[in-house]
């Protein structure tokens, strides 16, 4: 199965051009930075574009990248290879909606068969997962993560403009069907919008013996929606509230990203939060993200990136020139995010654009 090559010559948001690669690095040595973090993990955008309008994602009227201007499946695997052998082992595909992508699964098949690899993992919608679940499985993925912010239709259909809740959860069901044992739910929290939902969430997950993930709100692009200073939950907030239904039993069980996990005490779920604001996690951040443009974004909340694209245009066959690239690009990673809940924004770029 495969995708026509995309053209050259992109212009698209070039803050950092990536570095000759005889001022590059030994990518024998992995992917470490300046302040000695450890890259291991590499979230994958397969596509800006989604079935959903998130009201925290993205802009009520989006406009989505020409796909000419898109990585090619190729590229992908290409990249996904060569963060393998630069001593990656988990790798996430992101979007957008990831299953929106033509012939997606291709890619899925062929990160899937990297030995280096060992956590293949999936950010859906789930909106698709009733057509691919299987596929997936077959292919390699390990874990699915599902965004779910509410178990009110109504409310669904306010949070993501256009959507019917019967899809999210049908394509949870067939998740499950199929036998993938590690599946996660990731809520957005917004005061006044769902935050009031957070233990029943707790419970529908507790139902079907699969984790939760409660996420404070990035403050990424204009969304027009509302005010993100006013719709700030903290994750300390939802542990009180959940405190007063569930024993959080504290764990050092992780997956290798960003969420603090507490066990409910008697149950499987286990119970994440991803606090950018109330509770940094920049110390120990061992990730980096490739936008669907092709550029390595060296932190979700700076603007520090590098070209890849470019270079995979210029260097087709030479694998240790893009080594070379990617090993430099680690000297880009600032020490932490600008993340500011008051400002108009920080960052520009909206959460499609970025890779969940």
């Amino acid at each position: 199965m495969r995708t026509r090559q995309s053209p050259l010559g992109d212009r698209v948001n070039r803050q950092q051009p990536a570095p000759p690669a005889a001022q590059c690095g030994n990518p024998v040595a992995g992917l470490i930075d300046r302040f000695g973090r450890r890259v291991t993990y590499v979230r994958l955008s397969v596509t800006d574009r989604c079935d959903l309008r998130c009201v925290y994602c993205m802009s009520e009227k989006m406009t989505f990248l020409p796909r000419a201007q898109l990585l090619t499946l190729e590229e992908m695997a290409r990249l996904g290879r060569l963060f393998s052998e630069l001593g990656v082992t988990k790798l996430r595909v992101t979007g957008g909606e990831p299953l929106v992508r033509p012939n997606v699964i291709w890619l899925f098949e062929q990160l899937g068969a990297l030995s280096g690899v060992r956590d293949l993992t999936l950010t859906t919608n789930a909106t698709q997962l009733g057509r691919y679940a299987g596929a997936l499985r077959d292919a390699g993925v390990s874990r699915i993560n599902i965004s779910l912010d509410t178990l009110i239709p109504e409310r669904f259909r306010a949070i993501t403009r256009v959507g019917e809740i019967g899809k999210t959860l049908s394509g949870l069901e067939a998740a499950r069907r199929v036998g993938f044992q590690r599946i996660k739910l990731n809520t957005v929290v917004l005061k006044h919008r769902n935050h009031d939902e957070v233990v029943d969430l707790v419970r529908f997950a507790i139902e079907r013996g699969i984790d939760i993930s409660f996420i404070e709100e990035m403050p990424l692009g204009v969304i027009g929606d509302h005010d993100r200073a006013e719709a700030y939950y903290s994750s300390d907030a939802i542990r009180r509230d959940l405190a007063e239904h569930f024993d959080l039993v504290p764990t050092i069980d992780g997956t290798g990203g960003p969420s603090k996990y507490f066990q409910i005490a008697g149950e499987e779920t286990r119970v994440g939060f991803i606090s950018p604001h109330s509770h940094n996690f920049c110390g120990d951040c061992n990730r980096v993200r490739v936008t669907a443009l092709g550029r390595l974004l060296l932190c979700l909340g700076q603007e520090h990136s590098s070209d890849l694209r470019r270079v995979l245009h210029a260097n087709p066959t030479d694998d240790d020139r893009v080594k070379r690239a990617i090993v430099a690009a680690m000297d880009l990673k600032p020490r932490g995010h600008a993340f500011d809940l008051q400002a108009k924004p920080v960052i520009f770029r909206h959460m499609n654009m970025t890779g969940g």
